[in-house]
């Protein structure tokens, strides 16, 4: 069973910055993409951003793209977003999930673990 625990969320004013992280569980971290996910109040759950085992390949939503940067420290089995010029609409809990392989994917389904999130609110 693979653990993971979200942390660094909270409120912050439009304009400001929120590092969030992730640490897993296990002994294989490095085998694994991470993504990162969010879900606002009565929407369903998007996509931000994933990052592939060995941290080479990363890959964005649209609206975070510029803003939000994904990475890992594999010997510390961690991931995380670094998230800068936050909107209102960044609004909802992050989540962060181990995907199924080594290559990052922009669904849920290809994510076999999830962490329980953490809230991430943006004031204007």
């Amino acid at each position: 069973q693979v653990h993971l625990v979200e942390s660094g969320g909270g409120l912050v004013h439009a304009g400001g910055s929120l590092r969030l992280s992730c640490a897993a569980s296990g002994r294989t971290f490095s085998q694994y993409a991470m993504g990162w996910f969010r879900q606002a109040p009565g929407k369903e759950r998007e996509f931000v951003a994933h990052i592939s085992g060995s941290g080479i390949s990363t890959y964005y939503t649209d609206s975070v793209k510029g803003r939000f940067t994904i990475s890992r420290d594999n010997a510390k089995n961690t991931v995380y977003l670094q998230m800068n010029s936050l909107k209102p609409e960044d609004t909802a809990v992050y989540y962060c999930a181990r995907s199924i392989g080594p290559s990052g994917r922009s669904t849920p389904g290809g994510y076999a673990y999830w962490g329980q999130g953490t809230q991430v609110t943006v004031s204007s």
